[in-house]
């Protein structure tokens, strides 16, 4: 089972927006999916609820309630069989929890939205992936994405620039459209919608697809090496 934990302590990023997406493109490439909402707000499992019955399966799970740690509903909330689980994590994460979370997962995707307090929340929040979380010492790879842009900006090039100093890549770019908006009050994703309407969304998300695939082309950090027809299925 490959992981990926879509995270940042600042509220507002559209986490919901990527966790979502994310779930419903690798369930459309025919793996077993499970999309794990830890925001009480539940806007991830809320979506699910708009999904069609026809549209390929996704198992949510609520962990916005749990109370025995992360441990536990890791080990007897996913299906047995899961390829991917998608967690959409809440805002405030750090201390002890960010560490649990960090240490269950094998890649991390940081949603930063368009203002200068976002951008330099974001950037306290990456030092704290790397001293708190020590996604490092544990192998897991990390990844920027910049998310409800409306227009190109300067402001991004301090944090690229950090990113950089740091080694962690600032993938992509997804703009703020209508099409985000349609996707999250049908239960759909953006890659399940018109292909030549959602052209701009499908070319952003590309190098986003790309890097993940790339991660988990690598051995999985338990010794477990993905099958070729995952990595295909996700970059097609």
């Amino acid at each position: 089972m490959q992981t990926i934990l879509v995270l940042n302590s600042k509220g507002g990023c559209g986490k919901s927006t990527i966790a979502t997406n994310l779930a419903s493109l690798y369930a459309g490439g025919g793996m077993n999916t499970a999309l794990m909402d830890y925001d009480p707000q539940g806007s991830s499992l809320q979506w699910l609820e708009l999904r069609d019955s026809d549209r390929p399966a996704i198992h949510g799970i609520d962990a916005s309630k749990t109370k025995t740690g992360l441990t536990r509903t890791w080990q007897t909330a996913v299906p047995q069989g899961t390829e991917r689980l998608v967690i959409d994590a809440p805002a405030g994460v750090c201390g002890q929890m960010l560490q649990e979370m960090v240490r269950r997962t094998d890649v991390i995707v940081v949603p930063v939205a368009p203002s200068s307090i976002d951008i330099h929340a974001t950037s306290d929040f990456m030092c704290d992936l790397l001293l708190i979380g020590k996604i490092r010492k544990f192998g897991i790879h990390a990844c920027v994405v910049a998310n409800r842009v409306r227009r190109e900006s300067p402001l991004y090039e301090p944090l690229k620039r950090f990113l950089n100093s740091l080694n962690i890549p600032f993938v992509t770019s997804l703009a703020d459209t209508d099409n985000y908006i349609s996707a999250s009050e049908t239960g759909v994703g953006i890659h399940e919608m018109d292909e030549r309407e959602t052209q701009l969304e499908r070319g952003q998300w590309r190098p986003l697809i790309d890097w993940l695939a790339d991660q988990i082309r690598e051995p999985a950090r338990h010794g477990i090496r993905p099958t070729l027809k995952i990595v295909n299925a996700v970059r097609s």
